[in-house]
C-alpha cells in the first residue's frame, strides 16, 4: 500500500471535551469554538495532504477515530512509519500552521447562521472560523488579540460587536435588499459575495446545524454539532447552509420570517451551485435534516421526521444534488480531509450465469427456474451515509459470525470521496460469502423520477444524464451492478428515461419502492421493494419475513434491514426456515440472476 507522503502528521486528542459539563453554557461555547476552529484548520491544511488528524468521535466503547487510525498505523499501512507529533491545544495546532492560513473569519454570535457562512468563506480563503467574544478567556481573545493574533480578513460581525446583518434595509456592501429574516440574510449576502461571483465551488455543499446546536446540546447525541464533518467540505471549498426545505411554514427556528423564506434561500443557493456546474455535474451534499432540533414537529413545525427527510430529498433532486447522509444517530464524521488522500484501486465482483445456477440446483434440467422454494434476499442498510459506515464498521462489519451466511451490503460507492480506507477495508476483508450493491438510490441519495423531467421552473435540465454518468464512474470502479434500493419518496415513480439510465450503470438489477409491477427493462430485472425487518428480536423479525412471504404471488422476496448484526441475520434466517422450510436464501448474483430468468420465463 502506497504511504501518505512525508510530511509530520500533527494528532490532537479531542476526546477529553465529551467528558465536559455540557449543562454549563460557557463549556459549551468553549467546546463549540474549539472544534469550529479545528475544523476549518484541518479543511485548510488537510487540502493538498494529510498534515492534521484529530481523535474525537466514540460511539459507545468504540473510539472511531482511534480505530480507524490504529488500522493504518500497523506495519505496512499506509500511515505506518509517517513521523507524528502530538498537538495539545487549538492555538498550538493555529501556531503551527499559521503559514498555510491567510487569516481568519470572525462571527456573530448572536446570528446563528453566520457560523455555517464563516465555514464557507474559510474554505474558500483559506481562513480559520473563530466567534466573536470578548472574553479574556475566549479563543477569540487568545487567538486574536493575544497569542499568534490572526488577522481577521472577513468580519461577519462589528467590529463592537453588534449584528452586521439585521434583517432590514440593503444586504451589507450589496445593492440587494434584506429578505426580513436575519437568519437568511448571511445566506443572500454569501450568494451575492461568493457564489454569483464564481468564488465558491457549487459541486459541493455541507448541510449541517448552525450555532443554535449550543442551545439543544442534548437532543442528539452530544457529537451531533457536526462541526467535524466540515474539514472535508471546507476542504474541496463548498458552501454551507442549516435551512429548512418547507415552503408551506416559517423555519422552527425563525418563526418571524415570512413562510418559506428559508426554502427559498435554499433553492437560489442550489441553483446557484447548478450554475457553478453548468448543469453537468452533481453537487454533493454531506447532511441530513436535523430533525431532532429543527424543522419537524419534534421543533413545534407540522412535519414529520421522514416526511421532512424526503421533501428534502425531492427539492435537491431537481438541482442535480444528492446527499451522503450523515443522519441524526451516528452522524458526526471526522477527519474526512485527511483521509480523502487514502489510495484505493478498482474492485471487482463476480457474477453468475445459468449454468451455475444449473449446478447448484437452482434451475431444473429443463433449463427452468424452480419454484418450489420461496427465494430471498436482504438488503443490509443503511450505508448511504459515510458517517454511519465510519462509526459502525467496528461492530457489523467486524462481527465474527459475518461470512457464514450470503450478505448483499449495500453501501454507497460515493463514500469513497470521504471514507476511503473504511471502504477499500471493508473489500480487502471480505469473505467469500460478502456481496455488495448501492445503497439507495446509486452513488448518493436524491429521487430518480424526479431528475428525469425537465424542470421549468427551476429552469434546469438533462438531470437524469448528469445522474447516470455521475454513478457510472462509481459503479465501475467498485465493480457494483445492483442497486439495492430505490428511494421514490413522493417524487413520480421512475419512467423510460431514469429506467433507461439505471440500466447503464445498474444492468443486473434495481429495487424501486414504486415499480407498478416485476418486469424486465433492457434486459435488467427491477424487483419492487417490499417490507422492512426492523425487530430486534430474530424471532420477531423471521415471523415477519414469512408472513409477508406468504402473502405474495411471487417467489422472489426483498427486505431491508438498518444496522442489523450478521449474529441476528443468522438467527432470522434460521427461524424463517424453520417456520417454512421452502425459505432459501441466495446470495446477491444467484438472486438477481435467477430473478432474470424467471421474469423471461414468464414474458
Amino acid at each position: 500500500m502506497g504511504m501518505a507522503g512525508n510530511k509530520r502528521i500533527v494528532y490532537m486528542d479531542m476526546r477529553p471535551i465529551l467528558n465536559a459539563d455540557y449543562t454549563d453554557s460557557i463549556t459549551v461555547l468553549d467546546i463549540w469554538d474549539k472544534l469550529h476552529t479545528i475544523a476549518t484548520l484541518q479543511g485548510i491544511v488537510n487540502r493538498s495532504s494529510p498534515q492534521l488528524y484529530i481523535n474525537y468521535v466514540v460511539n459507545g466503547d468504540i473510539a472511531v477515530d482511534s480505530y480507524w487510525w490504529n488500522k493504518y498505523r500497523s506495519k505496512g499501512m499506509w500511515l505506518h512509519s509517517r513521523d507524528t507529533m502530538s498537538c495539545t491545544s487549538v492555538e498550538k495546532a493555529v501556531s503551527m500552521f499559521k503559514n498555510q492560513l491567510k487569516g481568519a473569519v470572525v462571527y456573530d454570535s448572536e446570528t446563528a447562521s453566520t457560523s455555517n457562512v464563516a465555514s464557507s468563506i474559510a474554505g474558500i480563503d483559506n481562513l480559520i472560523a473563530i466567534r466573536y467574544d470578548k472574553r479574556k478567556e475566549s479563543l477569540y481573545s487568545r487567538l486574536i488579540t493575544n497569542g499568534p493574533k490572526i488577522p481577521v480578513k472577513v468580519w461577519l460581525v462589528n467590529k463592537d460587536g453588534s449584528p452586521v446583518f439585521t434583517g432590514k434595509g440593503l444586504l451589507p456592501g450589496c445593492s440587494r435588499q434584506s429578505s426580513g429574516s436575519k437568519k437568511c440574510d448571511p445566506y443572500l449576502w454569501f450568494i451575492e459575495t461568493y457564489m454569483k461571483t464564481g468564488r465558491c465551488d457549487g459541486r459541493y455543499a455541507g448541510y449541517y446545524l448552525d450555532q443554535s446546536w449550543r442551545k439543544k446540546v442534548h437532543n442528539a447525541p452530544l457529537n451531533h454539532h457536526q462541526l467535524t464533518n466540515h474539514d472535508f467540505f471546507i476542504s474541496r471549498r463548498g458552501f454551507f447552509f442549516d435551512l429548512s426545505p418547507w415552503e408551506d411554514e416559517a423555519a422552527t427556528d425563525d418563526m418571524l420570517q415570512t413562510a418559506g423564506t428559508d426554502a427559498a434561500v435554499l433553492k437560489e443557493m442550489l441553483k446557484e451551485a447548478y450554475e457553478l456546474k453548468k448543469g453537468r455535474e452533481m453537487c454533493y451534499i454531506g447532511g441530513f435534516p436535523a430533525w431532532a432540533y429543527k424543522y419537524t414537529k419534534h421543533a413545534g413545525g407540522k412535519h414529520g421526521d421522514v416526511e421532512t427527510e424526503w421533501h428534502f430529498s425531492e427539492l435537491i433532486s431537481h438541482y442535480n444534488a444528492f446527499k451522503d447522509a450523515d443522519a441524526i444517530g451516528y452522524g458526526a464524521l471526522a477527519n474526512a480531509s485527511f483521509w480523502q488522500h487514502f489510495p484505493t484501486k478498482r474492485y471487482r465482483q463476480r457474477w453468475t450465469d445459468k449454468q451455475e445456477l444449473q449446478r447448484k440446483g437452482l434451475v431444473d434440467s429443463n433449463g427452468k427456474v424452480r419454484t418450489d422454494r420461496q427465494y430471498i434476499i436482504i438488503y443490509m442498510g443503511d450505508y448511504d451515509a459515510s458517517s454511519w459506515v465510519s462509526q459502525r464498521t467496528a461492530d457489523i462489519w467486524d462481527a465474527p459470525e459475518r461470512g457464514r451466511l450470503p450478505i448483499m451490503w449495500c453501501i454507497s460507492p460515493v463514500l469513497s470521496e470521504r471514507i476511503p480506507h473504511a471502504l477499500h477495508y471493508i473489500r480487502q476483508t471480505a469473505t467469500t460469502n460478502d456481496y455488495f450493491a448501492a445503497a439507495d438510490n446509486g452513488a448518493g441519495y436524491m429521487i430518480p423520477g424526479i431528475a428525469e423531467h425537465e424542470d421549468i421552473r427551476c429552469g434546469t435540465t438533462n438531470r437524469i444524464d448528469t445522474w447516470a454518468a455521475h454513478c457510472q464512474h462509481y459503479y465501475k470502479k467498485w465493480g457494483l451492478t445492483v442497486s439495492g434500493f430505490i428511494i421514490d419518496a413522493n417524487g413520480p415513480a421512475m419512467q423510460k428515461r431514469a429506467l433507461d439510465a439505471y440500466s447503464k450503470f445498474s444492468p443486473n438489477g434495481i429495487v424501486p419502492q414504486k415499480t407498478p409491477h416485476r418486469l424486465l427493462h433492457n434486459n435488467m430485472p427491477i424487483l419492487p421493494s417490499d417490507w422492512d425487518l426492523v425487530d430486534d428480536d430474530p424471532k420477531k423479525a423471521a415471523k415477519v419475513l414469512v408472513d409477508r412471504l406468504h402473502a405474495r404471488p411471487v417467489p422472489f422476496h426483498w427486505y431491508r434491514c438498518i444496522l442489523k448484526t450478521p449474529a441476528w441475520y443468522e438467527q432470522v434466517i434460521q427461524e424463517a426456515q424453520r417456520l417454512d422450510p421452502s425459505v432459501m436464501l441466495l446470495n446477491m448474483p444467484d438472486f438477481f440472476e435467477l430473478y432474470r430468468m424467471w421474469l423471461k420465463e414468464k414474458g
